[in-house]
């Protein structure tokens, strides 16, 4: 049965934005699945997920500290509709990604990783796809914030979807 999934990270609430923005709280209302990459920053947001979202799959990022380190880990797995997922907050620089979480994560089908604000969604030679969904409130260099969304069936990952969204 098809599960729909919610990819977001680098929230920084309160610091870079009051909120998240009303279109990713709608997708996450409507969501199977919640995957969070980090960055939090304050653990209210957390306990707003928490209960908003069905499900949560998620990790403290380098910013966050306290009760976020203490109720998230570092690295997440869950398997959702056949994909073996792990979430992590920092892969390290861009220059041989793949092949390094390919080797950190050799039983990964999905790595959902966070940090750089930037949109990411390749493929390692093992067949690993590695996304970042971007930030929903801070952009740095990109055109937009952003979120991804995407469908778990049957053991693939399909309508991986980018979603720019005003602040």
């Amino acid at each position: 049965m098809p599960v729909s999934l919610v990819l977001t990270a680098d929230t920084h609430v309160p610091r870079r934005a009051r909120d998240l923005p009303a279109a990713l709280w709608a997708a996450i209302d409507a969501a199977d699945v919640v995957v969070h990459a980090g960055d939090w920053v304050d653990v209210a947001l957390l306990d707003r997920f928490e209960e908003r979202a069905r499900r949560l799959v998620a990790v403290h990022g380098n910013n966050d500290h306290g009760a976020l380190r203490e109720r998230l880990p570092e690295v997440a797995r869950a398997e959702i509709e056949g994909i073996r997922l792990a979430v992590v907050h920092e892969t390290g620089d861009r220059t041989g990604r793949e092949a390094r979480c390919a080797a950190r994560f050799p039983d990964t089908d999905l790595l959902v990783f966070g940090h750089s604000h930037i949109p990411w969604d390749t493929t390692a030679a093992t067949g690993l796809r590695l996304l970042n969904p971007g930030s929903p409130t801070d952009r740095r260099r990109q055109p937009s914030c952003t979120y991804l969304t995407a469908v778990a069936d049957g053991g693939v990952l399909r309508d991986v979807t980018l979603h720019p969204v005003a602040r």
